[in-house]
């Protein structure tokens, strides 16, 4: 059922068999099971107990009982060697913002061993009757509850705000009832995009486009759009700022059939949820990339999904074409156009940001393109809160037992923002704009959503 009808900044570690100490060679450990041969062992070897990943991370920060990333890591995978041997609790406490990866010096691929170590824990030890398997599985599927929601939206949107709802649901399923429910918008985008005419529509603007800027009628400027869940049923005026902004530069879009880009299943170890996901995208924009499509999003989380989670997670025909031309929307049109030249004429009604770059904005070196871009725009202030984490990490702080250690988190950055001159926010991420609101009662924008104000 499709959406329309209901790189990594390391190399990645080499899988080669090494010699363990004793100069005998090891048999490679599969951590999926037997029909699958990733080894982590090289990555595991590699770590040399700096313990750099546990100063960035941020829920052991705040959290004096979580023993971090590399305990949960390089630490945790030696152990689970041993017979008998289980994954430990805490790795249900990792809110998979992958700061880790970025932080150590030796290229260990943490939030790999992170993911495979949650997808065992709950494969293997989690009750699947239990009341925190049941609602972490409905979290992670949020695109199944989002569909149902947009069928009948002002009555989802009611029910979902109304107080003793929130108060069942955290009584009888652990959501806090500490946060509003996003709105679900009255009109989809997939529904907006059929309705405007899709891929005809998109290739008439891109070449009338093409033509008001002297550029060859003819040129190969196509994109297929990952939208992702949230910009779908949430916030459609984001996918539609996207749109409008490509075209004007003269890119023809497609809106592929797709599913979620399995980050929320990833982060509660629902990896076969995650795999059937990744399966329809895979296939679905491999075929549009083999004809000369480049992948973008508006999401930070949904391109890191695609650029590198599901090259070190799943092994899918066409899934390595994928993640090499997939995109961030903004990173794409500052690699392809000249975005600087093209805002150096325009104005916007004057208005000052506080803006937030996403941690799956910094593990993809994207987290100053937004303020470096718009700090040359008219009527513009721009000012970054501070490297902090905000804390929501998507589905994470959304349980009613991780929402307090979330708020923590995020305490930096909200102080920021009240710091700040403008009280206007600003992130890619969808779930950090949940949060930023939420801690400052601010306004939050997409980036994409100021330059369709400044160019179209």
């Amino acid at each position: 059922m499709s959406d329309a009808e209901n790189p990594p900044t390391t190399e990645p570690i080499d899988p080669a068999v090494r010699d363990g100490p004793s100069g005998a060679d090891f048999e490679p450990v599969s951590v999926f099971g037997d029909d699958a041969t990733m080894d982590l062992r090289p990555g595991a070897d590699n770590c040399y107990k700096c313990s750099v990943c546990d100063t960035v991370c941020p829920v052991a920060e705040v959290d004096d009982d979580f023993p971090g990333p590399k305990f949960q890591g390089p630490e945790q995978w030696r152990l689970k060697r041993k017979e008998g041997s289980e994954i430990d609790d805490s790795i249900m406490s990792c809110s998979n913002c992958m700061r880790c990866d970025d932080a150590c010096p030796s290229s260990v691929p943490l939030s790999q061993m992170h993911n495979t170590a949650r997808g065992e824990y709950v494969d293997e030890q989690m009750n699947k009757l239990s009341v925190e398997y049941v609602r972490n599985r409905i979290l992670a599927n949020y695109r199944t509850s989002a569909w149902f929601a947009s069928k009948v939206p002002r009555l989802a949107n009611a029910v979902m705000r109304f107080g003793p709802t929130r108060w069942v649901m955290e009584k009888a399923m652990g959501v806090t009832s500490e946060r509003e429910f996003p709105a679900f918008a009255t009109q989809t985008f997939r529904e907006w995009w059929r309705e405007r005419g899709g891929a005809d529509a998109s290739r008439r603007n891109a070449r009338e486009a093409r033509e008001r800027r002297g550029d060859p009628v003819d040129a190969d400027k196509k994109v297929a759009y990952f939208h992702g869940c949230y910009s779908n049923y949430n916030t459609p005026e984001v996918a539609k700022a996207l749109v409008h902004v490509f075209e004007s530069f003269g890119y023809e879009l497609v809106a592929p059939e797709q599913r979620c880009s399995g980050t929320p299943m990833f982060a509660n170890g629902m990896l076969d949820d995650a795999e059937r996901a990744a399966e329809v995208n895979v296939s679905s924009f491999a075929d549009l990339v083999e004809e000369g499509y480049d992948a973008v999003a508006s999401c930070t989380s949904c391109s890191m999904a695609l650029r590198q989670e599901y090259p070190e997670l799943f092994d899918i025909e066409g899934i390595e074409d994928v993640a090499e031309n997939t995109f961030e929307a903004l990173e794409y049109l500052r690699i392809q156009e000249d975005l600087e030249g093209a805002i150096a004429n325009a104005s916007v009604e004057e208005q000052a940001f506080a803006y937030h770059a996403p941690c799956h904005a910094r593990n993809q070196g994207l987290d100053r393109q937004a303020l470096e871009l718009f700090r040359e725009l008219d009527g513009v202030a721009m000012e970054d809160v501070g490297d902090s984490c905000s804390g929501i990490s998507g589905t994470y702080g959304w349980k009613e037992e991780k929402y307090e250690t979330s708020m923590k988190i995020g305490e930096d950055m909200f102080e920021h923002m009240h710091d700040a001159a403008g009280d206007v926010g600003m992130t890619e991420c969808p779930t950090c704009a949940m949060q930023m609101e939420h801690g400052t009662g601010y306004e939050i924008k997409h980036p994409l959503q100021l330059l369709e104000e400044a160019l179209c």
